[in-house]
């Protein structure tokens, strides 16, 4: 089968790639693009550059170079910059060459801060145009209105020319009169024109964001469900239209009149419309859509990595740029009747992307200063391993890893499983990959959000939540607290009764926000809560309960049509190729986190720089999520499967999240790495040889103390690992490193690190255990091994068996026979159904440190039913070195789930008995 991204040349369209950065360019992967897919190009933007350049490691040899020099920050990001347009450009050269200056072009953008400026963006086009001295650059140049001239002045100068930003039909007629009275005039001075080239570089996914926000808001305000239909039928139609009319009434006009022939016939080439920002940012839209629905003749499609990536994949090639030309323009109607203006759309995103390009500018400034900062005072690098013994053959699976990354960002479900039913699953699991970038289009949608929540005096917001919707905000928000003026956050993610009314008695109902979380939007535990909790407010708000709920799921789920149907304040749609404890950057993360009153903005920059700097091109030493996993996963492998977390103060939550992210993606088919959170740090001589110790820390906490500590676990041969954090917006860049480590950990031990079995037979044994509950009235509770004061053991029938050969017959007694099963590479998870609070964790932190001391085991701790949702995969589908032990309490009070014949207490007595029958089976 032909790739369709070389098919596309015989539609008359070039591929271009929206991305650089110095690897690529060393590491031979953009010859390999141009070579197999047919690449004839590549733009550039501060945006691109400040990623590159703060969120890896490629240029760290020339910055030292540089700063060695003495080049003060401005000349740093300058050569550092040309010299990779100059190294593109040499390497499309020959297809420039072959094509007689048809293609072939590197974009260059000129400082952001002069897209006002015409004498300044005149000037500093001149300047580049000299400095980088080859014939297939092109001079970006925004089209704003002071841009207009200086695009025709550089023209006939004979400078080539990228127009960027536009957005709207006026903007790009008026830049392509530019480009003709540029070459009017170089025609008049009887100049040759058969060497310039211009596109105009007009912008898709970015209207779509902005009118589907318009839209949705829109439809947020209405109560009348046929007027909501036809908002709704208005989604994601817009940019595509936009587009479509550029090319039908602007281009085609112009460059097929008799003026522009006049030039043609003295070899002038047309201004090629080039369609930018064509990555799908909405996940509801198939993620080639733009690219797929733009084809067409003398143009330019320039795609970032995984859009090429996508559609070498899955796209489809057809001329349909020129289709529904009519309804492209009944469309635009459409938008204008129901009070969307489409002028007033572009004109804010020309707005908004100018202050983008000048704060990535910026922020690209800061980096290099900072990082010249790092580089002259000789700071250590934020990751390092002292691995010993295990050394060697970490270096030999890094050494044998060249293309894990690669296939990684490829989707290719090959790298973890062959058959056809898990790549299936594997394929729509990795949109985790991708979302920090689409979520940052999404950042003032957010804040708005939150911002309308302050406004109508909401002073607390509960997260009804499970596993992966609950952790990632627990984390956000006991690392960052909340902000002054935002509402407080409390996350509710079990089924004790006590915990349950703790949250309904302590804040006021009527201003507080609840947010409903569920993937599936069919979660037993979160349906629960709502009904109890909608009831409630009902009681207070009446009709207008909708308003004190949010709902955050994956598109059509049962979730989501109820929201609808109450009336929820606001429906966050994720992106339904995430899996929960993936999603700690997309709505699940981020909306908790905006009320918060967390910079979302630097929270998805820091993790978008972790994503640049696990790239496909870096080696998979410098490569940070792929020598983390590699770690992970040969330790895993040579028996070192417990990987105990050490954290600063202000990180020790993020063990919770980091524990369900390893637990539930590796344990299963008899493996797994057994994640160690909370556990207290202690002597050498307190652990076995099944330990691989991991450090994370704040810059700014550093403790001499636990440092000394590490260093002596690391002496006495444990591998140790330490990742230093600058601040605490890089939990965002912890986050990506983590999932992408995750995710090759999984591949190192061949299973699916995306899908979780056992989690579902544990939930099928709670529906069982439930419909007897209905049916006999009670549940089957079983005859205990012994009863002492109150506390009864349980347990199978091989335990039963050893406690009467040991004639045991005391709690102490038939504990200790069950205790001593332990054996070197074993642990002890201890199951805790009861309510989470500070005495009962000091209880169970005391009981698990004797417990790791006197037996030498791995220890961890798990609130019921919250872990089922996490550890409870590894515990049924890892291997079998497990103690389990669980605890359960007869509630002094219960709750009933309104809608339902069972209560809360009885919900979470049928998880614990389903979890202890899947652990038996």
């Amino acid at each position: 089968m032909m790739n369709p991204l070389v098919q596309l040349q015989s539609q008359g369209q070039s591929v271009w790639l929206d991305y650089i950065r110095r690897e690529i360019l060393r590491s031979g992967e953009l010859k390999k693009l141009i070579d197999e897919d047919g690449l004839l190009g590549v733009t550039s933007n501060p945006t691109i550059f400040e990623k590159a350049i703060s969120g890896s490691n490629d240029y760290d040899d020339a910055l030292k170079q540089l700063v060695r020099e003495g080049h003060d920050t401005q000349e740093i990001y300058e050569a550092l910059v040309i010299a990779d347009i100059q190294a593109a450009a040499d390497l499309f050269r020959p297809a420039y060459e072959r094509l007689k200056g048809a293609d072939g072009y590197v974009s260059i953008e000129v400082s952001p801060k002069l897209a006002h400026d015409t004498a300044g963006t005149i000037s500093e086009a001149r300047r580049l145009w000299k400095l980088i001295s080859r014939p297939n650059i092109l001079i970006k140049v925004p089209g704003t209105k002071e841009g207009v001239p200086a695009i025709e002045q550089l023209i006939s100068e004979g400078i080539n020319v990228n127009v960027t930003l536009l957005f709207s039909l006026a903007s790009h007629r008026a830049v392509a009169e530019a480009y003709i009275a540029g070459l009017e005039r170089r025609a008049h001075a009887s100049q040759p024109l058969h060497h310039l080239a211009s596109v105009a570089s007009f912008f898709v996914s970015r209207v779509d964001t902005e009118v589907d926000k318009r839209l949705q808001a829109l439809m947020q305000q209405t109560k009348d469900a046929a007027k909501s239909e036809r908002l709704k039928s208005l989604t994601g139609k817009a940019a595509i239209a936009n587009a479509r009319l550029a090319y039908a009434d602007v281009f085609k006009p112009l460059f097929t009149s008799a003026r522009f022939q006049a030039l043609a016939a003295r070899g002038a080439r047309v201004q090629r419309p080039l369609w930018a920002s064509t990555s799908t940012k909405n996940p509801a839209y198939r993620d080639v859509r733009y690219a797929e629905e733009l084809i067409g003749r003398d143009t330019v499609d320039t795609m970032p990595p995984a859009t090429i990536t996508a559609f070498r994949d899955h796209g489809r090639v057809r001329p349909s740029l020129e289709e529904d030309v009519a309804g492209a323009r009944a469309h635009l109607q459409a938008l204008a009747e129901v009070g969307i203006s489409l002028d007033e759309v572009t004109n804010k995103l020309v707005v908004d992307g100018v202050k983008a390009f000048a704060d990535s500018f910026d922020q690209l400034l800061q980096c290099i200063a900072a990082r010249r900062a790092t580089l002259r005072s000789g700071v250590l690098e934020r990751q390092s391993a002292q691995l010993g013994a295990y050394q060697e053959p970490v270096n030999k699976a890094l050494a044998a890893a060249s293309e894990v990354a690669r296939r990684v960002w490829e989707k290719d479900p090959t790298l973890w499983k062959k058959d056809e039913a898990h790549a299936k699953v594997i394929k729509n699991r990795l949109g985790w990959l991708t979302v920090g970038s689409a979520m940052l289009e999404h950042v003032a949608e957010l804040m708005a959000f939150a911002d309308g929540v302050r406004r109508d005096g909401f002073t607390r917001v509960v997260l009804l939540g499970m596993g992966g919707s609950s952790l990632a905000p627990e984390v956000l928000q006991r690392t960052f607290g909340t902000a002054r003026g935002y509402p407080d956050l409390l996350v509710l993610d079990t089924t004790d009764p006590v915990s349950v009314r703790q949250v309904e008695r302590s804040g006021d109902l009527a201003k507080t926000l609840f947010l409903v979380a569920s993937k599936s939007g069919t979660t037993t535990e979160v349906s629960a809560f709502y009904q109890y909790f909608v009831e409630k407010v009902r009681a207070l708000q009446g009709d207008h309960a909708g308003q004190n709920f949010a709902a955050i799921t994956d598109p059509g789920t049962p979730l989501e049509s109820l929201a609808r149907a109450q009336h929820f304040r606001h429906i966050f749609l994720n992106p339904a190729d995430i899996g929960g404890r993936y999603s700690a950057l997309s709505y699940f993360g981020l909306v908790p986190a905006a009320l918060l009153g967390i910079d979302l903005r630097g929270l998805l920059e820091h993790g978008e720089r972790m994503a640049q700097s696990c790239a496909s091109c870096l080696s998979p030493a410098q490569n940070p999520g792929v020598w983390l996993g590699t770690i992970l996963g040969q330790g895993a492998l040579a028996g070192r499967n417990k990987v105990t977390f050490i954290t600063s103060r202000s990180l020790a939550s993020l063990d919770y999240w980091l524990e369900q992210l390893i637990a539930e993606s590796t344990g299963k088919e008899g493996k797994g790495i057994v994640p160690v959170e909370g556990e207290p740090l202690g002597d050498p001589a307190a652990y076995g040889a099944d330990r691989v110790f991991v450090y994370l820390g704040l810059a700014a906490e550093a403790d001499g103390d636990t440092n000394a500590r590490l260093n002596a676990l690391a002496g006495a041969g444990h591998p140790v690992v330490r990742l230093t954090l600058s601040d605490q917006l890089d939990l965002g860049a912890e986050f990506f490193r983590w999932e992408f480590a995750t995710a090759v950990a999984g591949a190192s031990l061949a299973v699916d690190p995306f899908d979780e079995p056992n989690v579902t037979e544990s939930k099928d044994n709670t529906r069982r255990l439930l419909q007897e509950l209905k049916e006999r009235g009670q549940l089957p509770e079983g005859e205990p091994m012994v009863s002492e004061q109150g506390i009864s053991l349980y347990g199978d029938t091989a335990l039963r068996a050893k406690i009467e050969a040991a004639g045991a017959r005391t709690l102490t007694s038939a504990l200790g026979v069950f205790l001593a099963q332990a054996r070197p590479g074993d642990y002890l998870a201890l199951m805790a159904y009861i309510e989470r609070s500070a005495p009962h964790e000091r209880s169970l932190l005391a009981i698990r440190t004797r417990l790791r001391d006197a037996l030498q085991v791995a220890t961890t701790v798990g609130y019921g039913p919250r872990f089922l949702h996490s550890t409870g995969q590894l515990h049924k589908g890892g291997g079998a070195n497990g103690l389990f032990l669980q605890i359960t309490n007869n509630d002094a009070t219960d709750l009933a789930i309104p809608g339902e014949f069972y209560s809360f207490g009885q919900l979470k007595r049928a998880q614990a008995l389903g979890d202890l029958l899947s652990l038996q089976s």
